[in-house]
């Protein structure tokens, strides 16, 4: 079992470095991610489904009625993006091991005294790639729901308005 964890660490220094490089960025886009869309998800709440009475109703009227639209959609817009970038982010990690696993192959062409080091190299790279892979999708999955959530409130927010606005040009 020992040898087994010093295999897999053992290209840690070379090309999975860069694919844990790329997996602490993807990290840091996710938490910024996390905490757009939770606060998106904060103003839309209350807009959408205003609680039933006490303190928590006059909070609810007055950031709503301090919330415009130009700031609803900068919002929805600046999650977006953040989504976007993680979402390629999460896409790479897969091509990232099979790129470590043929460099370490190549390397075995030009090194064949070292056939079993570089052939245990070219697996981790590819182990590393999987693992990241499968933790980001699981956490693109945690994620999405909210967004897709914060896209229906927006979009129902902004119908709203819509239909408030023409409701006062009529009068």
């Amino acid at each position: 079992m020992k040898n087994i964890f010093s295999v897999i660490f053992m290209n840690l220094w070379g090309y999975d470095m860069i694919i844990f490089i790329t997996a602490v960025f993807t990290g840091i886009v996710y938490y910024f991610l996390r905490r757009s869309a939770e606060r998106l998800y904060k103003k839309m709440h209350l807009t959408v489904f205003v609680p039933d009475g006490g303190t928590s109703r006059k909070e609810a009227d007055s950031d709503i009625s301090q919330l415009r639209e130009s700031q609803v959609v900068d919002m929805r817009n600046h999650t977006a993006k953040l989504y976007s970038i993680f979402v390629n982010l999460t896409g790479i990690f897969p091509l990232l091991g099979i790129l470590g696993t043929v460099v370490s192959l190549l390397g075995m062409v030009s090194d064949m005294e070292n056939v079993t080091g570089n052939f245990y190299g070219a697996l981790t790279s590819t182990f590393w790639g999987l693992v990241f892979a499968i933790i980001f999708k699981f956490l693109d999955g945690v994620i999405s729901a909210k967004i897709e959530d914060n896209e229906k409130s927006v979009a129902l927010y902004l119908d709203r308005n819509s239909a408030e606005t023409k409701a006062g040009d009529k009068l």
